[in-house]
């Protein structure tokens, strides 16, 4: 298992850094998010951004989250 840092790197090409506040980044997924005015959350353990509509497949796909839904 690669260190998250270096699959960012293979990733982007670049280290994940802490953004400005008004600027605009892209998501795990590609998403473009407006840090000023969107919603989403910062995943520490991997430096990535998750815009929250991306948030329920971050968690299901990335970190294998099972989700029920009761009856």
């Amino acid at each position: 298992m690669d260190h998250p840092i270096i699959t960012q790197i293979e990733r982007t090409g670049y280290p994940a850094s802490v953004p400005k506040e008004d600027e605009k980044v892209r998501d795990f997924y590609g998403e473009e998010v407006s840090l000023a005015h969107d919603d989403y959350v910062f995943d520490k353990n991997q430096g990535e951004i998750i815009f929250i509509d991306n948030l329920p497949r971050y968690l299901k796909e990335e970190l294998e989250f099972e989700f029920y839904t009761g009856k």
